[in-house]
């Protein structure tokens, strides 16, 4: 292990000759090499952890300024220049960069070990918050210090010291197995290419979706057309094509990606199988529960969030599966049924299903996905969703300039109404190699008061995988990544809108983690109403914006299936909550895999084909820090449903539209202002003056009335 205590500042790691050391402003993208992370990790480190001991001494006055602070505003420059080097991994990935996040990945995992589980240090918490000094301290800083000493806590710092050492190791070498975990999904998905020569293979498919294809292969220096497993390639040929081959041997590869199998079907090599990754990781976290007296990881990881025991959760979810079920299995009978009518399919395979429930929805409601697309151009989108925001929460977007790690990505700025900088974000649209996939917000910089005054204003990235521009037109999205990007903004509207100037519980910091999903899910509501759509749609060729007729297909589809589609969430979080309470990782009985199928099998109406390895690939609890967390996404949705409830509710008592600024200014000031501050249902209630009901949640979703059994 490197030692971090020996390194000093030296030429080759400077403000004026390593840019990762300049916190003046914003990061300085094209400059920042890999050369540079192992430098400016050894100064950072070195400076942090002098920070530590000088909070931790004995002789260090026991007030918030001298430990609190010292710790944190060191810490930040750590976490801010760390934070750099880790977006670039995800989002411009190469040998050497990965190589370097590599390197220093256990470092950074030991300085923060020793931080958790430095006893000297948790004393230091413990006596400010039995201190008279706690009763005058804000409620901001009051939260900071409950935090903290939970934290300390599940870190470690109370367990005997020679079990300490261990302890430690187990938080680097699952820090190690995640960034392999997701090092492997992004290799797997990177190696596979599917080559048409025949014009005929690509019957069904988008003009659009082909002239991509077209201009992949032509960057590989190929003829024809050249899909891959990148999800804008990807789900339009399950979706739309008509060539039955070419969806079976993609849905393979893709289902098998990062596995035993991912030689066989997706040219993969055996050293991307994440197969004993997993089942390491599950054996580190359970002995890491058990260390601090746990029964499982699952009790571990509830323990800073809402939900109060993993029974609970289990409970939640079993009732939400009651509801859906029968709305499920009616799915799945009337789209099994169309396809052997109308399709000459009597038995759906899985690479079927996609593109029957495109052409069943087709049908019904006259209309594809694809005609939608044409209408939210990029430009339109965007327009409509700064309109949204702008409206609701009395603040002005416009572009900014900064420098950037790709010439695609755009910068921005939010702005009170008389010019007053509030937060500024990146936003990176576009799928492509080196660019892990999916879409995220992570935050650059937070917002807190400076020690030499002031305040420093946050700053969000914003990550999307969507089709980049092709044949000269502009880039044109589905409406689904229409909610995606409405989603991630509205967790960048989380941490870009507090108010809360303390580090610690500022923006999403400090937010529990099956509430971190409320603003986000919320904001989706917007992609559903016409008043906003006609402000935020514009023909790709007409400029013309979503016709009222389009629309109302679109609403009347907008439940398809969502049976369906509930109890594949339903099956991905009881699959992680059961992984992390009862399931036994040394099991020679049952395999991960197995337990997925078994759990599909329970709560699913679709059957599992036997080669599928969708565990392989959910980075979400492998490698993103939902582990015993995948269900906050259905629990935050009750949340989210019911706080959007209240703007349909004003826009009925106005007779006007949901886009109501009084309620938007209340939504801003308890949910979004207070970031991390006060525990998340006592937002929640502020806003809506009561507790959550689900029933919004199930009415949204179509499922509302009697519990479906």
């Amino acid at each position: 292990m490197s030692d971090t205590t020996a390194a000093t500042p030296t030429s080759a790691a400077t403000a004026a000759t390593n840019p990762l050391l300049d916190f003046s402003d914003l990061p300085r993208f094209g400059e920042i090499k890999p050369e540079h992370v192992t430098p400016v990790m050894n100064v950072l480190l070195a400076s942090a952890k002098a920070a530590v001991d000088r909070a931790a001494a004995p002789d260090t006055p026991t007030t918030w300024t001298d430990i609190v602070e010292t710790v944190e505003l060191e810490s930040e420059k750590l976490s801010r220049a760390w934070g750099v080097v880790g977006h670039l991994n995800t989002v411009a990935d190469t040998p050497e960069l990965r190589a370097a996040h590599a390197e220093n990945l256990p470092r950074v995992t030991e300085f923060s070990a020793s931080v958790g589980q430095n006893l000297a240090l948790y004393e230091k918490y413990k006596a400010i918050a039995a201190s008279p000094e706690f009763a005058g301290l804000s409620p901001e800083r009051k939260k900071i210090l409950e935090n903290s000493l939970r934290d300390f806590h599940l870190s470690g710092a109370e367990l005997p010291e020679d079990r300490k050492p261990r302890f430690a190791q187990l938080q680097e070498e699952q820090a190690a197995l995640a960034k392999a975990f997701s090092d492997h999904v992004l290799d797997a998905t990177n190696a596979y290419a599917y080559f048409v020569t025949q014009q005929s293979e690509l019957a069904g498919l988008p003009n659009d979706v082909i002239e991509a294809a077209r201009e992949a292969a032509q960057r590989d220096g190929k003829e024809g057309w050249k899909f891959t497993l990148h999800f804008p390639s990807y789900f339009p040929v399950l979706q739309y094509s008509e060539y039955r081959p070419m969806r079976e041997v993609m849905y393979r590869a893709y289902v098998t990606r990062a596995s035993e199998l991912g030689a066989t079907y997706g040219g993969g090599k055996t050293e991307w199988d994440n197969t004993a990754n997993v089942v390491e990781t599950l054996k580190l976290r359970r002995e890491e529960a058990q260390t601090l007296g746990y029964q499982n990881f699952a009790e571990v990881s509830l323990a800073p969030k809402m939900a109060e025991s993993p029974a609970q959760v289990i409970a939640f979810l079993e009732d939400l599966a009651k509801r859906a079920r029968s709305y499920g299995e009616n799915d799945w009978m009337e789209l099994s049924a169309f396809a052997a009518t109308e399709l000459g399919m009597p038995e759906l395979q899985p690479w079927d299903i996609t593109y029957a429930a495109e052409k069943l929805r087709q049908k019904r409601y006259s209309f594809s996905e694809n005609e939608v697309k044409q209408y939210f151009s990029q430009e339109a989108v965007l327009k409509g969703l700064f309109k949204v925001t702008e409206t609701l929460f009395n603040v002005s977007i416009r572009r900014d300039e900064a420098a950037v790690w790709n010439p695609e990505v755009r910068f921005f700025r939010v702005e009170n109404k008389d010019g007053t900088l509030v937060a500024q974000f990146y936003l990176d649209l576009y799928a492509r190699e080196g660019k892990r996939g999916g879409a995220w917000m992570d935050d650059a910089r937070s917002r807190h008061k400076r020690a030499q005054g002031g305040v420093q204003t946050p700053v969000a990235y914003l990550t999307c995988n969507f089709s980049a521009p092709v044949g000269g037109k502009p880039a044109c999205f589905t409406h689904d990544e229409v909610i995606t990007l409405f989603h991630e903004f509205g967790h960048g509207l989380h941490h870009m809108l507090t108010r809360i100037d303390e580090l610690g519980v500022s923006g999403i910091n400090g937010v529990e983690w099956d509430a971190v999903e409320l603003p986000s899910q919320f904001m989706e509501n917007f992609c559903w109403e016409w008043d906003v759509l006609t402000d935020m749609s514009a023909h790709v060729e007409t400029g013309k914006p979503l016709p009222r007729e389009l629309f109302d297909k679109m609403l009347a589809a907008k439940n398809f299936q969502s049976g369906l589609g509930t109890l594949r969430q339903i099956v991905f979080s009881m699959f992680d909550m059961v992984l992390h309470t009862s399931y036994d990782p040394s099991s020679t009985t049952q395999n991960v895999n197995d337990l997925a199928r078994e759990i599909n099998e329970k709560f699913h109406v679709i059957p599992q084909v036997s080669f599928s390895r969708w565990p392989n690939t959910f980075s979400h609890i492998f490698a993103g820090g939902y582990a015993a967390g995948y269900y906050s996404y259905k629990w935050a949705e009750v949340l989210s449903a019911d706080a959007y409830a209240a703007f349909e509710e004003a826009a009925k008592a106005t007779n006007g539209s949901v886009l109501n600024a009084e309620t938007g200014t209340r939504y801003r000031r308890e949910i979004l202002e207070v970031g991390g501050s006060r525990p998340a249902m006592d937002s929640f209630k502020a806003f809506r003056s009561r507790e959550p009901d689900i029933d919004a949640l199930l009415r949204h979703n179509g499922m509302s009335g009697q519990a479906a059994h």
